[in-house]
């Protein structure tokens, strides 16, 4: 006889009181069980987005998460260790250059990355397009990697928090994706559980994030950031601005060219600014203040470490990446400046043309996506070119063209917008 029921717990909620520790250990080991059932524990989680958890909920929830599976253990490798986590976004391909940046600043990068659904793309997806690279690694290969190259990035195993696998999907099918308590639970308990010293997070705002307003935004930051600490875990959390697409490219093998582009030493501003705004909060978690990542992408040894990561799965650097069959060019309608690059705009056109899927079984095409031609700020002239949608369906373009109307403004004053908004610690 269990010490508790479904029926019990979901009731709890509804009538907004606050579950007890053991109520939701118990409720997290039987869902991971299939003990309580998808549709109990949707109701819950309905409950939970309307109702809210208070800190010692959440924090209790996610250990639960976490003890639904096992834990990594860095402490052997001779170097310390910190990873980020970004909640998404467009263009939003900075963990490439990041991870080997820092490695190359000697700190070991464990990144557990995933795929991309819907508009924002996932660096899983981008890294397979080039030649040979493979996300699956065993832990093995994983800490053998870290200790030879000081970074990795791949698909996180089965065994951490395979409590937050269920959930999320059921979570996405359900309209409760939103529930603060559910993201910071679900992002913290596979971080925590990755065992990394330090944790920078990337909580993105605007049109093309998930958090569309800097209040709701910085409530999760300042959620998650506590849930670290309590955990033992170093960690920050950095607001930035989403509601401009980052660079220059949105789609898969485009945004690692675009990397490719940082570590080599030029790329787009915001990229390297936020890569290196990353870059250093990591180093600082991890002890390593004495370091400038900017050196490091100077001096050519993040590139050698990029190098390095992509060969050690299998990858080859040095392959041509994959290109689309069809291209189409948007031309700027009128000249003047401009003023407004609408995120979501272009993660939908770059998912329209293939570069994203709808379903998580969806495949996505290396080389679809959009390239756009000018950022907010700068001037264009009437007739030249704005965007190039890369697709090798070219019925895809009317949709993606669809979704690029009313996603852009010229003329007028541009006020620039800073792409660190805020940071908490």
């Amino acid at each position: 006889m269990s010490a508790h029921d479904a029926v019990e717990v979901i009731s709890v909620k509804r009538d907004r009181g606050e579950l007890s520790d053991s109520q939701i250990d118990w409720v997290i080991d039987a869902y991971t069980r299939g003990e309580v059932a998808d549709e109990q524990m949707s109701a819950l989680a309905m409950a939970i987005l309307l109702n809210g958890m208070v800190p010692r909920e959440i924090a209790r929830w996610t250990a639960a998460m976490i003890a639904s599976g096992e834990r990594m253990d860095f402490s052997s490798l001779s170097r310390p260790t910190a990873d980020k986590h970004s909640t998404g976004g467009v263009g939003d391909k900075i963990t490439l250059p990041l991870a080997p940046l820092v490695a190359a600043c000697g700190v070991a990068v464990p990144q557990l990355s995933g795929r991309g659904l819907g508009h924002t793309g996932g660096t899983l997806d981008k890294l397979e397009s080039i030649p040979g690279w493979r996300a699956a690694l065993s832990n093995e290969e994983m800490f053998a990697q870290l200790e030879s190259v000081g970074a990795v990035i791949c698909a996180a195993g089965d065994g951490l928090a395979p409590a937050d696998k269920k959930l999320y999907a059921l979570r996405d099918v359900t309209g409760t994706v939103e529930a603060i308590p559910l993201i910071a639970s679900s992002i913290m308990s596979k971080k925590i559980a990755e065992g990394t010293g330090a944790l920078v997070l990337d909580v993105k705002v605007g049109t093309g994030a998930f958090m569309k307003d800097v209040d709701r935004a910085r409530e999760l930051a300042e959620t998650m950031v506590g849930l670290g600490k309590d955990a033992g875990v170093h960690t920050v959390a950095l607001l930035t601005d989403m509601s401009t697409p980052l660079g220059l490219t949105a789609g898969n093998a485009i945004e690692v060219a675009e990397s490719v582009e940082v570590l080599a030493g030029g790329g787009p501003a915001d990229v390297v600014e936020l890569t290196l705004a990353l870059a250093r909060e990591m180093l600082a978690g991890a002890g390593m203040t004495d370091v400038d990542p900017a050196d490091k992408l100077a001096d050519g040894s993040a590139m050698d470490a990029w190098k390095d990561m992509v060969r050690a799965q299998g990858g080859d650097p040095e392959a041509e990446l994959p290109v689309a069959k069809e291209t189409h060019v948007v031309n700027a309608p009128d000249s003047g400046t401009l003023t407004r690059l609408d995120a979501m705009a272009v993660g939908l056109a770059a998912w329209r043309l293939g570069a994203g899927r709808a379903r998580k079984e969806d495949p996505v095409q290396a080389g679809a996506g959009v390239v756009w031609h000018a950022r907010p700020g700068d001037t264009v002239t009437e007739g030249q070119p704005l965007f190039t949608l890369l697709t090798d369906e070219p019925e895809r373009f009317d949709r993606a063209l669809a979704s690029l109307e009313g996603g852009f403004d010229i003329g007028g004053e541009h006020t620039p917008q800073d792409l660190v908004i805020d940071r908490i610690s």
